[in-house]
């Protein structure tokens, strides 16, 4: 007795939207600015040095580059020395920001998720895929959620096997 069996994707025929936040990472190097080396005995900061070492700045090291800016010494640093870096670096960096590399990459997806067109999932059902090889700050997935429900028709996180959902319209 031969009976001919179709092999069917489920998952792929139920209509479901597979959404990896890791699409919308930037791509491109992200660099550290240590603000500590522009000062003299890394404690003071004066202004004819601080110039002069942003003078020096290679900055196609940076081209392309997105730069965080930041201090590892308790030392006050005014105002106008990051305009200075930042009027040096911001003809060549995709984007500066001061802060840590975490820092960074919350205002990266932030920016991203902003920007992007979601339209394509209005009435869908959708599932945002939980495991990823690359870090997504926690912060992008609470503004992912708030882009998301006012147009799906579901929201679920995790992957096809196994879901978590999060929201019915």
């Amino acid at each position: 007795m031969s009976e001919e069996f179709e092999i069917r994707n489920k998952v792929a025929e139920s209509g479901l939207v597979n959404f990896d936040l890791t699409t919308l990472l930037p791509k491109g190097e992200r660099k550290g600015i240590d603000l500590k080396d522009f000062l003299f005995q890394e404690m003071i900061l004066k202004e004819k040095d601080f110039r002069e070492k942003v003078e020096v700045i290679n900055t196609e090291e940076y081209k392309d580059s997105y730069i965080y800016i930041y201090n590892s010494v308790d030392t006050i640093i005014p105002l106008w020395a990051y305009f200075v870096l930042t009027a040096k670096l911001t003809d060549v960096a995709k984007k500066i920001v001061f802060g840590n590399r975490e820092d960074l990459e919350v205002i990266l997806m932030h920016n991203a998720i902003q920007t992007y067109d979601f339209e394509d999932m209005r009435g869908k059902r959708v599932l945002v895929k939980g495991c990823s090889d690359k870090e997504i700050p926690e912060n992008a997935y609470i503004e992912l959620v708030e882009q998301l429900k006012p147009l799906v028709k579901s929201l679920m996180f995790g992957e096809a096997c196994s879901n978590v959902p999060i929201i019915k319209n």
